[in-house]
């Protein structure tokens, strides 16, 4: 499974393959030209109670992926999400941008984490 991690931030690259913004936030000073996106799966991304909650704070990450990946059980779009990164990783790699400035604590790692489960 070639699914990579990347800020929204940092250039698009033709290694990058196809792009998923998991924001649910579109990232300030950024076009969606410059942003090269295949799709912006904002149905997808951390509820606006549990994103401000976390607040990007390292001490509760643990805590917000738990929570995440409960979110993600019974959200009605991670089947969706889930059959749209396979059928684009069978033509190669999927990015899955965020904009948080933490790459470690983020709610793309907890769903790299939980694609690599499904």
């Amino acid at each position: 499974m070639d699914v990579k991690l990347k800020r929204v931030y940092e250039a698009p690259s033709a290694g990058d393959g196809f792009r998923i913004l998991t924001d649910r936030l579109w990232p300030r000073g950024i076009s969606k030209e410059k942003a090269q996106l295949g799709v912006w799966e904002k149905a997808i991304a951390p509820s606006p109670e549990l994103r401000k909650w976390f607040g990007h704070d390292p001490e509760k990450y643990e805590e917000f992926r738990k929570r995440y990946m409960e979110e993600l059980a019974g959200n009605e779009e991670t089947d969706h999400f889930v059959s749209l990164v396979r059928e684009h990783l069978a033509e190669g790699p999927v990015t899955l941008l965020f904009g948080a400035k933490d790459t470690e604590h983020n709610q793309a790692v907890v769903l790299k984490e939980f694609l690599a489960q499904r």
